[in-house]
């Protein structure tokens, strides 16, 4: 099983992440681009997918005619797929740090 990724594939599948997090596109690479505001940022749009799903839930839990079942497990579904994008993107980011800091100097 081959694990590889191409760069243009990973590039598209974190431009298409970013989209769905809400965050602009970013400036081309000659410009310094800060990489906490970034983080911010997709931390709150998930935690804002999951804010929302957990309302729509208590909503229908409560017997609110305008929320139907179909909608709050869509909505379930898409604030843990955003969660486990993130923790993926995390996970890579622990990875390649763990091995530049390895590297020897």
């Amino acid at each position: 099983m081959n694990n590889t990724i191409s760069s243009d594939v990973l590039l598209t599948r974190l431009r298409a992440m970013a989209a769905d997090a809400g965050i602009q596109p970013t400036t081309p690479i000659e410009t310094r681009t800060e990489f906490a505001p970034i983080i911010k940022s997709a931390l709150e749009a998930v935690n804002n997918r999951q804010l929302e799903a957990q309302d729509l839930a208590t909503r229908f839990q409560t017997g609110d005619p305008s929320v139907d079942i179909a909608k709050v497990m869509i909505e379930m579904q898409k604030a843990r797929i955003s969660f486990e994008a993130l923790s993926q993107v995390r996970n890579r980011f622990v990875s390649a740090y763990q091995e530049i800091m390895s590297m020897p100097l």
